[in-house]
């Protein structure tokens, strides 16, 4: 290790941008070039709040969403300074909730990065990571021709696309087929006429319809889904429930479900919505699921991840609002079904079978939207940097499929199990360990852990060169 190390942050959407906020505040000024590796043209962003779309909204209010979980007013308090952008007219419910664009979120955090990077304390490289090799330090080779030198490597990129069900394989790269709708101009070319079928029923799915809605979208929009869940709405202001699931946990994916059931029982007992039950499990998460071991945990996620997803990704009341628009004037269908084949024509015939009655039918389309969300399984093969590094045997696949196999400490599990602390996992490729991992409160706690194990981690290199 040189004098001066070198960490590098793969991805600077919310997750490397949060690290590398964090470890700024933590390493000595000068000492240690941090360096974070993302195309786009501002830190923050990623692919989530990138969105230019005012429809696009953050799913949570204001006073919830923070880059600091210290201050979780944080993000509320710069909306409310001169220099934020204005918000939309419609940005508070009856309630006075805030749910502003997400495109002001990625401002919110990109404001925040700047100070440090016009003082030098974080370096904005961009360019994507293509390859990777490793001698005594880490060689990463950019798009851009350039090549980094590290020390240490943070993965923060988390968002691969979503995967084309292999019933649809006929229609990758047609024009029939949206495989990427949170692109900037994916909508654009759909005419208000189409027949448009939505792969997916959670939140992203609700954002296309939102979107369509105000373009003055006048055909038939079918949603689908195998259960035909719709992500929730958000409850009224109450109080907490009293339930606690971390105090002898469950250790069975059926005990799980059987404590969520009584909590609601004495919840409603009470007076209060589900809601509340839902926000204490979600608090104690990690807990619960450090109960839980790997067998349990995959039946988890195969029998109770999808009620989990539409009680835990709430939609914004704008957004609701748009799709029950859609919905009451006949325009927008749900359906719980899956997909058996697919024939194309002049229009797109999709052969369904319903969850409930496993009737076959047909429905002609003439365009489909993938919405299922990332395919974070597939993470090394989509992603040369991953690639490489699993070719060196410093990291490999989650086993239970959710990202990359890692520590509970965020250490990367190489393939020889034992980690010598150079590669850490950020965001929702950490899932496997923790468990919840895709809000931003959750997201924002784990930036702040891997950036104190990443300055631990210096200090200890730093401590062993002098001892030599």
């Amino acid at each position: 290790m040189t004098e001066k190390p070198t960490i590098v942050i793969i991805g600077g959407g919310l997750s490397g941008a949060a690290v590398a906020y964090h470890l700024a505040g933590l390493l000595p000024p000068g000492e240690v070039d941090l360096a974070v590796v993302e195309p786009r043209s501002e830190l923050g962003r990623g692919l989530a709040y990138s969105a230019a779309d005012p429809d696009h909204r953050l799913n949570v209010p204001d006073h919830k969403m923070s880059l600091r979980t210290d201050q979780m007013d944080h993000f509320q308090k710069w909306l409310a300074a001169p220099h934020a952008p204005v918000l939309p007219a419609d940005a508070a419910d009856l309630t006075g909730e805030v749910f502003a664009p997400r495109a002001m979120f990625g401002s919110y955090v990109a404001a925040q990065l700047a100070p440090l990077l016009d003082h030098g304390r974080i370096r904005h490289v961009r360019a994507t990571v293509i390859g990777i090799d490793r001698d005594e330090r880490y060689t990463l080779r950019l798009s851009d021709g350039g090549v980094l030198q590290a020390d240490l490597i943070i993965l923060a990129a988390t968002h691969p696309k979503a995967a084309l069900p292999k019933e649809l394989a006929a229609l990758s790269g047609l024009a029939a087929l949206i495989a990427d709708p949170l692109a900037p101009t994916a909508l654009d070319g759909i005419d208000p006429d189409e027949r448009i079928l939505i792969i997916g029923n959670g939140l992203t799915s609700a954002d296309i319809v939102a979107t369509l809605h105000r373009r003055g979208h006048r055909s038939q929009i079918t949603a689908l889904s195998r259960h035909g869940w719709r992500s929730m709405p958000h409850g009224p202001k109450q109080g907490d429930s009293a339930a606690d699931f971390a105090n002898d946990p469950a250790r069975t994916a059926l005990g799980l479900y059987r404590r969520v059931r009584q909590a609601l029982v004495i919840d409603t007992a009470a007076g209060l919505t589900w809601h509340a039950a839902f926000d204490r499990l979600r608090a104690q998460g990690p807990a619960v699921w450090a109960a839980l071991p790997d067998p349990e945990r995959r039946r988890v996620l195969r029998h109770l991840r999808a009620l989990w997803d539409v009680h835990r990704f709430r939609i914004a009341p704008q957004t609701l609002y748009s799709n029950l628009q859609m919905q009451r004037a006949g325009r927008l269908t749900h359906l719980a079904a899956r997909i058996t084949g697919v024939q194309v024509g002049a229009t797109v015939e999709v052969w369904l079978t319903a969850r409930h009655d496993r009737l076959s039918f047909p429905l002609a389309v003439d365009r489909i939207i993938l919405a299922t969300g990332p395919a974070h399984g597939a993470i090394i093969a989509a992603t040369p940097a991953l690639a490489d590094l699993a070719a060196l045997g410093m990291l490999q696949r989650d086993p239970l499929g959710l990202g990359l196999y890692t520590l509970p400490n965020g250490h990367a599990v190489p393939m020889n199990g034992q980690p010598d602390g150079s590669v850490l996992i950020a965001g929702p490729l950490a899932r496997g360990a923790v468990g919840e991992l895709m809000g931003v409160p959750e997201v924002i706690s784990w930036a702040e852990h891997i950036a104190r194990e990443a300055a631990a981690q210096v200090q200890l290199r730093q401590s062993r060169l002098i001892a030599q």
